[in-house]
């Protein structure tokens, strides 16, 4: 007589592993391919006139030139930098930054309103951005200054040969306020290339 007992030790091993198989499942993903990141195109701002996080090249060709006043100390111009400079007032300092940008980089209203935010100041319609405009050299300068009550904001908008270009003086509010009057002085040794 033939034992049972191998027979049932075999269909209780099918039976463990056929339990076990259950309670296991294969979950299969497909992932789509990458895309190619776009090459860099100039920027537009977004709803609320921001650029922040946008890469915007710089222009290129003949720029605009200027004299500073002796007390601004030159620094280093960089890859986004057309000149730079600290302006020494007192006892604190201020930064002054020239950058220039093919285009309108946005219109003039929405980069007004990205140096207001750059103050935590809410943004502002055309009419309520109290501009100051005169020209020079043949060049229409756009002046504003913002204050938030610490932080002063110094800057004019030029627009020139395709390009626009900014000039912003940024630092403590009664630094800058003391400041304003040679920066306005500099505003108007701003010329362009000869033809």
């Amino acid at each position: 007589m033939r034992s049972a007992f191998p027979a049932l030790a075999l269909a209780a091993s099918l039976c463990l592993t056929a339990a076990g198989c259950r309670d296991r499942e294969i979950t299969t993903y497909r992932a789509p391919k990458e895309k190619a990141a776009p090459p860099p195109a100039a920027a537009a701002p977004d709803a609320a006139g921001t650029m922040a996080n946008t890469a915007v090249p710089t222009a290129d060709g003949a720029g605009l030139t200027w004299t500073a006043p002796t007390h601004w100390q030159p620094k280093a111009a960089s890859a986004m930098r057309k000149g730079s400079y600290t302006v020494p007032a007192g006892a604190a300092a201020g930064d002054l930054a020239i950058t220039a940008f093919p285009g309108d980089v946005g219109g003039e209203v929405a980069n007004l309103n990205r140096w207001r935010g750059q103050l935590q100041l809410p943004p502002a319609s055309e009419a309520d951005l109290a501009l100051t405009r005169f020209e020079q050299d043949g060049l229409k300068i756009a002046v504003v200054d913002f204050d938030n009550g610490q932080q002063r904001l110094l800057g004019a908008i030029v627009p020139f040969s395709g390009t626009t270009w900014f000039f912003k003086l940024t630092g403590p509010a009664a630094a800058m306020a003391e400041e304003k009057p040679a920066f306005l002085a500099f505003l108007k040794t701003i010329k362009a290339p000869a033809p």
